[in-house]
């Protein structure tokens, strides 16, 4: 089946990543297997990396190398994907004060982020401090224009406190509007929350219900008291990304490249998950296993939360 149209079908609306219905649609998955996607299945989509022990990206990969378990349990893929496809992108850049002597890197960063991925992307920036602002105007959602989107990350200066969970909540709820099958957010930040109104709770609960992979980037000093490295690491353990605190602001355009990189190179497995109690949590696991068979590395989304929809 064209992967693409299946995905998009299931992603439309603003349920997010689980448990979006599908249209009565017929086709060919890879490798010639026919399967039926309808109006009452209910479909889990994972974006998932798989690097080598040396931790290069590997290409390639077939849906039979490929394992998924839920609650402990093996699934059959029914959606599998390794393309690059384009993707909506929202990049979070913490505006607060303390951001001063960082932030000509993390602009500088943020832009390299944007050039190095798909041309066909879809970017939108939001700045936090005591309030989340759009670096884009308010009638453009979303960019692929590089030189707006240049303008729209150097919009304003730092100052203020630290909406981290109000930023997160927003951006996750802006990418209900892209159009794109694949969702991610990047976030740039030297400090815990302090000014949000949004809870830690709250936030990672929208995590769980959502389509968006998280990048997380702590600039922390280790003098600096206000910080949360658990908090942003539990963030992209949830949804599949990845944490890393760099020990200088320098470090950030070398990361940002990365981050591009693998946003590109991942792969997508797609399952029908069995029914059971609404709003339960379940855990993932995805293994791939090399043409040696020796088993890779692989990151995704470590549980999701089973959502009322998928029983309407």
């Amino acid at each position: 089946m064209n992967r693409r149209f299946a995905v998009r079908t299931l992603l439309a609306g603003s349920a997010g990543f689980v448990f979006e219905r599908s249209v009565v649609q017929r086709g060919q998955a890879q490798q010639g297997e026919d399967f039926t996607l309808r109006s009452d299945v209910a479909l889990v989509l994972l974006d998932v990396s798989v690097k080598d022990h040396a931790g290069r990206f590997v290409p390639g990969l077939t849906k039979d190398q490929f394992t998924v378990m839920e609650d402990g349990k093996p699934q059959h893929i029914t959606v599998f994907d390794s393309g690059d496809r384009p993707v909506d992108i929202g990049i979070l850049l913490d505006q607060s004060r303390s951001m001063t002597p960082k932030w000509s890197f993390a602009l500088t960063a943020a832009q390299k982020l944007i050039e190095e991925s798909n041309r066909r992307d879809e970017v939108f920036i939001l700045h936090f401090n005591d309030r989340v602002t759009s670096g884009l105007p308010p009638d453009v959602p979303f960019s692929s224009d590089i030189q707006q989107l240049r303008g729209a990350l150097a919009r304003g200066i730092p100052t203020g406190r630290t909406a981290l969970n109000d930023a997160v909540t927003l951006g996750l709820d802006h990418l209900k509007l892209g159009q794109r099958d694949k969702k991610v957010l990047v976030l740039i930040s030297d400090g815990g929350d302090n000014a949000s109104i949004h809870n830690r709770r709250e936030t990672l609960e929208l995590v769980e219900r959502g389509a968006a992979t998280i990048y997380s980037i702590g600039l922390y000093d280790e003098e600096e008291a206000e910080h949360d490295t658990g908090f942003l690491r539990r963030l992209a353990n949830i949804s599949g990304g990845e944490a890393y605190f760099p020990p200088t602001a320098e470090r950030l355009v070398p990361l940002c490249h990365g981050i591009a990189e693998e946003i590109r190179t991942r792969y997508t497995v797609g399952y029908v998950p069995q029914s059971g109690k609404p709003n339960a949590l379940r855990s993932i696991e995805v293994r791939a296993t090399g043409a040696d068979h020796h088993h890779l590395k692989t990151r995704a989304r470590s549980h999701y939360r089973y959502d009322e929809i998928a029983q309407k």
